[in-house]
């Protein structure tokens, strides 16, 4: 008797808590799936879209790749969905450098141009970016836009502080500012390691700037 007591007590004290707590629980539970639901959910949508990106560049390289009478209206198709439909994906900056590239061997300077100014103001793609700027100063420097290759310049990433001063020799030089050429490629020779070709290409840049 005194056990059915007891399990009487237990089951009371169980309703009450549920008449007090159920709601809460039930409330709670209920925004957890929905939050799980809608995180699952945003990932397979993530997912997609990536794939379709993934899609898109593949079409560009294919397009740049092949070349052809054609190449140039493809790449460049294929580089405008990626940017307007998935520029916060790598593969629209990803896409934009190697459009560039192939445009600018077809001959269609202006399009290369257009590719790596848009990826030459995205911030969000940090890792490109700085690449962008460093062609596009290259660019802007067989046009003869002095100035605004340098601008491209100022402010360099650490990482990239080196190939950005070897490149603002090379606008100081053409321009004729043979000593501050001669700081810049000096700096961009402090910047890179012994190992790196590019360190050898940069000597012989100051080597000619002394015998000119």
């Amino acid at each position: 008797m005194a056990y059915d007591l007891e399990e009487q007590e237990k089951l009371d004290a169980i309703k009450a808590w549920w008449a007090r707590y159920g709601t809460l629980v039930l409330t709670l539970a209920t925004v957890v799936l929905v939050a799980w639901g809608g995180w699952t959910g945003w990932k397979a949508y993530q997912a997609h879209r990536a794939n379709q990106a993934m899609g898109y560049f593949e079409a560009l390289e294919d397009a740049a790749r092949l070349g052809g009478a054609d190449s140039v209206v493809r790449i460049k198709a294929a580089a405008a969905t990626l940017r307007s439909d998935y520029a916060a994906t790598g593969y629209a900056a990803r896409g934009a450098l190697v459009a560039a590239r192939a445009l600018d061997q077809q001959g269609d300077v202006a399009a290369a141009r257009e590719q790596l100014e848009w990826l030459a103001a995205q911030s969000g793609h940090a890792a490109l970016q700085p690449v962008a700027r460093v062609r596009l100063a290259g660019l802007l420097l067989d046009q003869k836009q002095y100035d605004a290759a340098l601008a491209q310049l100022d402010n360099p990433p650490a990482a990239f502080a080196a190939l950005f001063a070897d490149r603002r020799g090379d606008v100081l030089a053409a321009q004729g500012k043979h000593e501050e050429a001669r700081k810049a490629w000096t700096a961009a020779l402090d910047g890179f390691s012994a190992a790196d070709p590019l360190r050898q290409v940069v000597q012989l840049k100051l080597d000619a700037l002394s015998g000119a």
